[in-house]
């Protein structure tokens, strides 16, 4: 099947999970002024990306006002950024206790999507950290918020990701679900079941097997699941761990790692995914020390191995 991108234009966006919402002198990037944002938008440019995910652990773009909104678009435009996708952290619209607000800000941040052209937005149904996570040195290493095994809340997660994906397809745009764990995107099995569930066409899966590789527990393969996933591949939230296991005594330890050395084979995952006409950009991340020049190398591996 012959492809929209090559490996020089492929799209391929930095996460900004590294750079907090809070700031150190306790005020929020959503109130900085459009000057304070582009010097964040130059060290992105200046680490050699062309494209950018706004991702709302940093910003949220949603709750901007209108004005504000155009200004951070001309901020993006001016440092030679485009934005392919936007993505969501922690806003699941079957939240126990903020679910309806959730669901009304995943519809503004598809509206602002729509409003700035960007083509692909990813929701995930994983919840705020816990405290025990926050204190951790890796918030995965702690356990966090499982989504309930109950038919009636799976029917609403279901029901309440079509009506987002429905308002999805009316501005244009593709949505794509982050695996994660203890969400029923958790496993390969059960994010196909749910995707196939919601049952519509403009819904993929975000295959994030980073998010599952680095769990201190029994996971399946990488490989097992992304041949599972493969076919529903939408917008793709890429990062890679080092993992071992000492199979005498179960224990698992887990670390960061850039893209192509980590236990995940991204040439092979990608290689899966293309087979089933996978082309969608790219959202690099990395956990730990210097992320955005982590993300940078992982960019231009996946340059090094995306079809030419």
């Amino acid at each position: 099947m012959p492809h929209a991108y090559t490996h020089t234009n492929w799209p391929i966006a930095a996460a900004m999970i590294q750079y907090p919402n809070i700031l150190p002198d306790g005020s929020s990037v959503q109130d900085q002024k459009p000057e304070e944002w582009a010097a964040t938008l130059r060290e992105v440019t200046e680490a050699g990306f062309t494209e950018i995910d706004p991702t709302d652990s940093w910003i949220r773009l949603a709750d901007l006002r209108p004005e504000r909104l155009e200004r951070f678009a001309a901020c993006v435009a001016e440092a030679g950024l485009t934005m392919p996708g936007l993505s969501t952290a922690r806003r699941s619209v079957i939240d126990p206790e903020r679910a309806d607000d959730n669901l009304a800000y995943s519809h503004r941040v598809i509206d602002t999507a729509a409003r700035l052209g960007i083509k692909e937005v990813s929701f995930g149904l994983f919840y705020p950290l816990t405290d025990a996570q926050k204190k951790a040195l890796w918030f995965w290493t702690a356990q966090g918020t499982t989504s309930p095994d109950d038919p009636a809340v799976w029917n609403k997660a279901v029901s309440r990701i079509r009506e987002l994906a429905r308002h999805a397809q009316e501005v244009g745009l593709g949505l794509s679900l982050e695996m994660y764990e203890d969400t029923y995107l958790g496993t390969a099995d059960s994010a196909v079941r749910f995707v196939q569930d919601v049952d519509h066409p403009c819904v993929g899966i975000n295959a994030d097997l980073g998010n599952l590789v680095r769990l201190h527990r029994p996971v399946e393969h990488w490989a097992s699941m992304m041949q599972k996933v493969a076919p529903f591949a939408r917008y793709w939230h890429v990062k890679n761990y080092y993992r071992t296991e000492d199979a005498s005594t179960g224990m698992v330890v887990t670390a960061p790692a850039p893209l192509e050395f980590g236990v995940i084979s991204y040439r092979a995952a990608i290689r899966m995914a293309l087979a089933h006409g996978f082309a969608s950009a790219f959202l690099v991340e990395h956990y730990g020390g210097d992320g955005l020049s982590v993300s940078a190398t992982n960019r231009d591996y996946l340059r090094r191995i995306l079809p030419r």
